[in-house]
This record gives C-alpha cells, sequence and structure tokens, in this order.
C-alpha cells in the first residue's frame, strides 16, 4: 500500500504485502501540537465515531463512493489502503481508476507513479480508459512528456497493445499544446513497436493542427499521405477541415477547388456543417451574394439548409448594411417551416442591434419570449450590448435589476458589458449602482475595468466613491495596479484626508508582502 501522497514508488512482490513509502521517513519527526478539545475530538472519541460510521468491511462500491466524496487525496489513499488490509478483498479496475482520478485531479502525481507501479503486480483486469484518463490530467497541467508516459504503460499494464483510440487521444493532447515532437515520436513508435495502421480519424488531428496554425502546405501533404491507404483515405472531416483553414485565410477560390474535388472526384456528399463552412467563409470575406448561390446550390443538391446556415448568411448580410435583406431571409427561414429557435431569433436580434434599432430588436426579443422560445444569456447579452450602443444606460440597468427577480439567468458578461460602457461614458453614479448590483450578488468586474474605475473616480474628484469602491473591490481579492493605488494616495492626500491616505498605503505594503 502507499502510506504518503509524497511516495515516488513503492515497491512490491505482491499486492498483499505493505509498500513502504521512501519517503515516509521525511515526515517531520517533531510531534505536532494537540488540538483544541473543543474542535477536534479525542482518540478514543475518533474511533468510535468510526465503528458507528463504517461498515465492519469495505466493498468496492464503498470504497469507490467514499474515495470520490473525499477532498482530501490522503484520506482518500488511507481509504484505498485500509480496503487492501482486509482478508480476501483484493481491488480491482474500477478502485484504481478512482483512486488514481482523484490523485491526479489534485495533482499528486508522486502518488500516482507509485500506484501505478503497484498495478504491475495485480492480477485483476485493467482497460486502458485509466490511462486515456490520466493523459488528460497530465496535459492539463503541462507535463507532456507524462502523457506520452501513460500511453506506453497501456501495453505492460493493461497487457495488450493500445488502440487506435489510444493513439487518437494521446496525438490530441500533444498536438492541441503544440508539442509535435512528441507527437511524432509517438506515431512512429505506434508504427514501429505497436504495428498499428494510422486510420482516417488520426490523420484528422494533424490535418486540422495545420489548418488551425495557417501550416496549409502541410496540411495538404498529409492528405495526400492519407489518400496512399484505404484505412486512412480521406473523408468529409478531412476536406471540411481544409476548406476551412482555406477560407480562414482567405484562399476562397481554393476551397471551392477543394470542394468540387471532393464531389466529383472523390464522390463524398457534403452535409449542412460543410456548406455552412463556404457560406461562412465567403461572408468573411465580403463576397455574400457568392454565399448566397451556395446556399441556392445547396437546396438544388437535396440538402436542406438549417438554422446554422441561415444565421451565418444573416449575419453576413448584416455587416454590409444590408438589413432588408436579413429580415428577407429570417422570412424564408420561417416559410421554409422550420421552427426558428433561440440561434435563429438571437441571430436577428443582433443584426437589428448592430444597425442601430434596438426598438425593432427588443420587438423581436419580446416575440421571441412570447413564442416560449428558450432565452438564454446570450439573447439578453446581445440586447444589452444594443441598449448601451445606444446609450439607453436606464433601461439597460433596470433589465439587469429586475431579470433575476423574474427568474432569468444572467451571467458575469451581462453585467461586465454595462459597466464597461458606463466606465467609457463615464457615468460614474451608474457605476458605483451597477459595481454594488455586481459584487453584491457574486458578479465581479473585470481586472481592468475595475482599475480604470478607481482611475475614473479619482480623477472627477470622487475620492470617497474610490475608497468605497476599492474596499469593496478588495473583499473579493481584487489587488490593484500601482497606477490605481497612486490616484488614490494623492487624491486623498491633496483632500487633506491622510489618515486615510496612509491606511491605504499600508494596505498596498501589505499587499506587496
Amino acid at each position: 500500500m502507499i502510506t504518503s501522497l509524497n511516495s515516488k514508488r513503492g515497491f512490491s512482490s505482491s499486492s498483499s504485502i505493505p509498500w513502504i513509502s521512501p519517503l515516509q521517513v521525511l515526515k517531520p519527526s517533531s510531534p505536532k501540537p494537540d488540538p483544541p478539545p473543543l474542535e477536534a475530538p479525542t482518540s478514543l472519541e475518533e474511533e468510535q465515531s468510526q465503528r458507528r460510521t463504517k461498515p465492519k468491511f469495505i466493498t468496492h462500491d464503498y470504497a469507490i463512493t467514499t474515495i470520490k466524496n473525499e477532498k482530501d487525496p490522503q484520506r482518500a489513499l488511507d481509504i484505498f489502503n485500509r480496503a487492501s488490509k482486509q482478508r480476501g478483498f483484493n481491488h480491482n479496475h474500477n478502485t484504481y481508476f478512482t483512486l488514481l482520478h482523484k490523485l491526479a485531479q489534485c495533482k499528486k502525481f508522486n502518488a500516482v507513479d507509485s500506484v501505478l507501479h503497484q498495478m504491475r503486480y495485480e492480477t485483476c483486469k485493467f482497460h486502458e480508459g485509466l490511462f486515456l484518463n490520466l493523459m488528460t490530467h497530465f496535459s492539463k497541467s503541462s507535463l507532456h512528456e507524462r502523457t506520452l508516459d501513460m500511453f506506453y504503460l497501456i501495453q505492460p499494464i493493461v497487457r495488450e497493445k493500445p488502440s487506435l483510440k489510444a493513439i487518437s487521444t494521446c496525438l490530441n493532447l500533444l498536438v492541441g499544446f503544440g508539442r509535435l515532437d512528441l507527437a511524432c515520436k509517438l506515431l512512429a513508435d505506434s508504427r514501429k513497436t505497436f504495428d498499428l495502421k494510422l486510420n482516417t480519424c488520426i490523420y484528422n488531428i494533424l490535418v486540422k493542427h495545420h489548418c488551425k496554425n495557417g501550416d496549409l502546405e502541410m496540411a495538404f501533404k498529409v492528405v495526400t499521405e492519407m489518400s496512399k491507404a484505404e484505412v486512412s483515405y480521406p473523408n468529409l472531416i478531412t476536406y471540411s477541415t481544409l476548406m476551412g483553414g482555406l477560407c480562414k485565410n482567405g484562399r476562397l477560390k481554393e476551397a471551392m477547388e477543394v470542394f468540387e474535388e471532393m464531389v466529383s472526384k472523390h464522390k463524398i456528399l457534403p452535409d449542412a456543417l460543410t456548406y455552412n463552412i463556404l457560406i461562412n467563409g465567403f461572408c468573411r470575406g465580403g463576397k455574400v451574394d457568392r454565399a448566397r448561390k451556395i446556399m441556392e446550390f445547396m437546396r438544388k443538391n437535396g440538402c436542406k439548409p438549417n438554422m446554422i446556415n441561415y444565421s451565418s448568411l444573416m449575419n453576413g448580410l448584416s455587416k454590409e448594411g444590408r438589413l432588408e435583406e436579413v429580415k428577407e431571409i429570417f422570412k424564408e427561414m420561417r416559410n421554409s417551416g422550420m421552427e426558428v429557435d433561440a440561434v435563429g431569433f438571437t441571430t436577428l436580434i443582433s443584426c437589428f442591434c448592430r444597425a442601430g434599432r434596438v426598438d425593432e430588436a427588443m420587438n423581436v426579443f419580446r416575440e421571441m419570449r412570447e413564442k416560449d422560445c428558450r432565452v438564454d444569456a446570450v439573447a439578453y447579452n446581445v440586447i444589452l450590448g444594443g441598449l448601451c450602443r445606444e446609450k439607453r444606460f436606464d433601461e439597460a440597468l433596470g433589465m439587469l435589476e429586475k431579470l433575476p427577480n423574474e427568474g432569468v439567468r444572467l451571467n458575469k458578461a451581462s453585467y461586465r458589458i454595462v459597466l464597461n460602457f458606463l466606465c467609457k461614458e463615464r457615468e460614474m453614479e451608474k457605476v458605483m449602482d451597477l459595481l454594488g448590483l455586481m459584487l453584491g450578488r457574486g458578479f465581479n468586474p473585470h481586472f481592468a475595468t475595475s482599475n480604470q474605475i478607481l482611475v475614473n473616480l479619482c480623477e472627477e474628484g470622487k475620492v470617497v466613491d474610490a475608497t468605497m469602491a476599492l474596499l469593496g473591490l478588495l473583499e473579493i481579492g481584487f489587488k490593484p495596479e500601482h497606477e490605481s493605488w497612486a490616484h488614490l494616495v494623492n487624491s486623498l492626500s491633496g483632500d487633506w484626508k491622510l489618515v486615510m491616505a496612509f491606511e491605504l498605503l499600508n494596505d498596498l505594503v501589505t499587499e506587496e508582502v
């Protein structure tokens, strides 16, 4: 068993033999002070409590549930070890999985190593999903070499070759964090050591990576390599990814060439998502009329446009100021028999707000609510932004104050949108009102906005308001920039409020320490 989270590796020839932590001797030798008698029970009380609340025999289900619910990783490890000591008990895949997930979640990676070492001597059957989970934890902690190590541990512990899913999971994580050196090693070893034939899914990860980084020539080389084997032949996802990369880089003509090659040469039929890549690309490139023709071609070839296709076209028309055509597209979408959802309504609202026609946006918004269409925070935020751009701050503030009482769930962006506009327009009284509302509801302003509020208040001579705002922000852990502190202290000193200035300076020194 593992007795300490600081253990780098325990050694044992059998799971029945206790593990001795090599770092156990590094624990502090001096005894800990006795806990206060009123805050912690005596050892006798603890023993009696454990007898009352814990079963005589720890089952697998009990161990799993208890480890999951335990916040302290050391206590989770203790539960695992207590179960190990029971006569006739052997851990299985699920108990090991649960413990490893808990330890990795708490970043106790030395203990993870010890548990993995012990698993080599277990006779129970393990599954590779345990290692895929650990790959994710190591990647999130930027331990990318360890991510690759988890792939190599699959065969000795699971006693089977890694699957293609294991390769794709590991590759996706390594590529996603830019570790192409480790990704290349993984692919080479998969072919040579495990004799695995890379499939289309795995190659698509590389195509996506190169397109995301703008290295389209390399993406084309990967697609050429894919075409050499039937198991890895390019599919709809491959070509859609390639077209998306080309559109993103403004290479619209080449994107259409890839589309035509996919359809005519490889006989791969596009779906609504593939068409949307082209529609979006031409709209972003300022060629909305071409995007409309793609939509017409889409219909003629038996692919019915969906809500996303219509929304992309509406956004493209809106950016060119063609609002009447936006309304026509929305009407066409309704007449097609499609039930307009939150995406469609929000797109139309956004188009009206972008054009400064907030009252029309509000009418659509009311219709949306009347039809019992799910109105999420995104739609409310669009309306709030539209009102603020027209400097209708009282209406925006009224919505923020009333909506939560009507059961509407706003998010931090809802408050920040309005706060940023108020700061920009130096509506400092309204800023203070909104800041109090935000903090009272548990929403924190953005760091840069918080500093700007303090500076603006000081520059306008509202020193008391600035001090009150700072005190409220300090309570939520905000640490102002030095410039904000300097403005506030200088303002207080100039206003002969020296005691308060010295107190703030003391706070500054304390924060720095």
